[in-house]
């Protein structure tokens, strides 16, 4: 089931199949591969993180190809992952701030504007509910609930036409009901 390999020098146990659970060869074969990348990558902290990366790297690989030595495969890509990181630090440290701040900008409203907009929805809420009954609810399966007029008419089973009166009335009284605001 295992064996043991060799990579710069150092024995390390693999798992043929790298089918691992919870017993205590599989925590050891996990152990001495952390271990290796934490020595090889000197990244105490990202270790698990490249470990795992490394591992999703291996189970995509081995899709199409076959992995004699899955330990050595795991420490080299870790290795790998971790020059990559380093390299970005480095490039993204190096970036001017006039760069970066496009990439700083939020995209999300004002609070004003959000503020304004909840102000809009109260005052729509307040049309919808001066509709009558039947009017409101054809509105709201056709403009909210995204269902098309032949539907709408199929389920409250009253013809297309009349869904399309309802709908009219409703546009018509909402937009004179928003008007100035």
């Amino acid at each position: 089931m295992f064996r043991v390999a060799t990579i710069d020098g150092e024995r390390l146990a693999t798992h043929e199949a790298l089918n691992v659970g919870a017993n205590s060869n599989d925590r050891k074969f996990w152990a001495e591969v952390l271990a290796k990348i934490r020595r090889r990558t000197r990244a105490d902290q990202d270790a698990e993180d490249l470990l795992h990366s490394a591992w999703l790297r291996l189970f995509a690989y081995r899709a199409d190809n076959d992995v004699r030595e899955p330990a050595g495969f795991l420490v080299r890509t870790a290795a790998n992952l971790a020059v990559d990181r380093h390299r970005k630090r480095k490039r993204i440290a190096r970036e001017p701030v006039d760069a970066l701040e496009g990439r700083l900008e939020d995209d999300l409203p004002l609070q004003d504007e959000v503020l304004a907009a909840r102000e809009r929805l109260r005052r729509v809420q307040a049309g919808l509910e001066r509709l009558p009954p039947r009017t409101r609810q054809v509105f709201v399966m056709h403009k909210v609930e995204g269902m098309k007029l032949r539907e709408i008419a199929a389920a409250l089973g009253i013809t297309q036409s009349a869904v399309e009166k309802h709908v009219a009335k409703a546009v018509l009284f909402l937009t004179e009901w928003t008007k100035g605001w």
